[in-house]
């Protein structure tokens, strides 16, 4: 059994992880909603001031140490580079880079104390291949790649495995910021026709923190129904 950390935990790609992995493990969640139930901390992770917070909140739940951290809060910003307020850039810039670099920072002295460790970062194809109208959120994923492959470097030796998951467009909340035209223009362009389900990544998530996958470090792996490859 591993004590778990997963930040956007309450919906979408967190929310199915979580169910996921707390079949087997000891989870701790976190995000915005306001929740009664002990093994959560609310906050917003844009606001750099509760990272301490959230992992001091998540060590006492555990009575010890972070054995596993997954960084999947995000968010996703659709405007010209033009319209992009500073107000945006630093929302994103914080939530979708700062923060998962932040929560590396603070997990890798226990894991590198004990000897083992992992961590996922959720990051998005957009990252990847780029995509226009999300310059931001594109750059601040794309940073996310680097961190991965050069924390992964890093604490190698320490048995410490960090990856990063890239989906595609996937059948969540987040996709809501579509209309149906666009819905059908993400399809038409995608080459196995579908949104990507969150299970799909959830159960990655999965194999990844198994001892099975100790092997994998500093590796981006995309899920996103052939997105990355062309139409």
């Amino acid at each position: 059994m591993k004590n778990i950390l997963i930040t956007g935990s309450t919906s979408g790609i967190g929310k199915v992880i979580a169910e996921i992995l707390s079949k087997e493990n000891k989870v701790f969640l976190t995000g915005r909603r306001k929740l009664n139930i002990e093994n959560y901390f609310s906050c917003d992770l844009a606001d750099l001031s509760q990272i301490n917070l959230l992992f001091k909140e998540a060590k006492n739940y555990f009575s010890g140490d972070i054995n596993v951290l997954v960084n999947c809060a995000g968010q996703y910003i659709y405007k010209s580079i033009e319209d992009m307020t500073l107000a945006d850039i630093n929302y994103l810039n914080n939530l979708d880079f700062i923060a998962p670099y932040m929560l590396s920072k603070l997990v890798i002295p226990d894991m590198k104390r004990n000897k083992q460790g992992r961590i996922i970062n959720i990051g998005s194809i957009s990252g990847i291949v780029g995509e226009a109208c999300a310059t931001m959120y594109s750059a601040c994923k794309a940073g996310l790649s680097g961190l991965t492959k050069s924390l992964a470097l890093e604490v190698a030796q320490y048995n410490i495995t960090v990856n990063q998951i890239n989906p595609g467009w996937v059948d969540t909340p987040l996709a809501n910021v579509l209309n149906e035209d666009e819905k059908r223009e993400v399809i038409d362009v995608t080459p196995q026709k579908r949104f990507v389900e969150p299970i799909e990544v959830a159960k990655l998530v999965e194999y990844l923190i198994s001892d099975s996958a100790k092997g994998i470090t500093g590796q981006n792996i995309n899920v996103c129904a052939g997105l990355s490859i062309g139409c």
